[in-house]
């Protein structure tokens, strides 16, 4: 049989979907795989339909990041000052109820709950201690707070663990010459302990942004938008959610969640040096979810891809209806 030249052959069956991890979801499969094939019928709409599942699956991933960039920009245009609740103590209760919705609902999987705990730990102890040297302030008052740092920050950094932990399964992440764990796990305590030493001592970003070089200037990331996996350099994917994170920051220093010391007279763009952080950052990030989710290599991928290739080959009766 012979296909017109804007028409290509169907795609292959794409394998599990990553849909299936979320229970509420997996009643949108089917749909979704009878659209992907009718998509699939000229290239360019094929293209703009991948392009789409890449914006999907971004969103689910920032699925609790959204919920708090929208909560700090909602209390900011309409959360009343003069309540008797304030600001903060409302947005920590309002992160716990999304926090235990996602969980009741399975939007959330266990495991994305681990990476949250431990992340929102982490954070709070860097938060303790950097604002008692001054880096940064919360100006409004509250309740639910250690040593002066209200109980919510702590999710803040919780929703890049969170991201990290859902796009891993939902872009099916393999590696080729990924570094051992063990180099990521030391790479990332040294990173943690900079971010409190540099205030009395040298500070020796720069050491560990070579380190960091050294480590992963080999690895790639190959992630799967629709039925291929596509790939880029690990440093670069990480450069690139850290610029997502430094705008993110933007929004909640312009909402008067917190305050560097420059913008206590007025709201002024958050410095691009602070860039260097969220990347330093996100690679202890990264390294706490790659402890839940081995990095699987990128040969075992393409062994499991020619299996699927072979599968595909055979008659339509031999692949399971959606």
């Amino acid at each position: 049989m012979h296909h017109a030249p804007n028409q290509p052959a169907a795609p292959p069956h794409p394998g599990p979907s990553a849909a299936a991890i979320w229970p509420p979801l997996r009643r949108f499969i089917a749909i979704e795989y009878r659209l992907g094939r009718f998509m699939a019928r000229r290239r360019w709409t094929s293209a703009l339909y991948e392009f789409f599942r890449f914006g999907v699956k971004q969103a689910w991933a920032c699925l609790f990041g959204g919920i708090a960039v929208f909560l700090m920009i909602a209390t900011w245009w309409f959360y009343p000052a003069a309540t008797w609740l304030p600001r903060y103590d409302f947005l920590f209760l309002c992160m716990i109820t999304v926090q235990v919705a996602l969980l009741a609902g399975k939007l959330e999987t266990s495991d994305e709950a681990k990476v949250i705990l431990i992340y929102h730990a982490v954070g709070t102890v860097m938060e303790i201690f950097k604002t008692q040297v001054g880096s940064w302030i919360y100006p409004e008052p509250n309740f639910f707070r250690i040593g002066g740092v209200p109980l919510f920050s702590g999710f803040m950094y919780a929703c890049i663990g969170s991201y990290i932990c859902r796009a891993w399964r939902l872009f099916d992440l393999e590696f080729s010459h990924h570094p051992r764990r063990l180099g990521l796990a030391a790479l990332s305590v040294a990173i943690y302990v900079n971010f409190f030493s540099h205030h009395y001592m040298v500070d020796l970003r720069w050491l560990l942004f070579a380190w960091a070089g050294w480590l992963l200037f080999r690895t790639r990331v190959h992630f799967r938008v629709w039925h291929h996996h596509r790939s880029m350099p690990l440093l670069l994917g990480l450069l690139l959610v850290s610029l997502f994170i430094w705008f993110s920051e933007n929004i909640g220093t312009f909402t008067r969640i917190w305050l560097y010391p420059s913008q206590r007279q007025g709201w002024s763009m958050v410095s691009v040096d602070k860039l260097g952080s969220w990347f330093l950052l996100l690679i202890i990030s990264y390294t706490l979810v790659s402890l839940v989710n081995a990095p699987r290599d990128r040969r075992g991928g393409e062994h499991a891809a020619s299996v699927r290739k072979k599968f595909n080959r055979m008659p339509d009766f031999w692949h399971p209806r959606p």
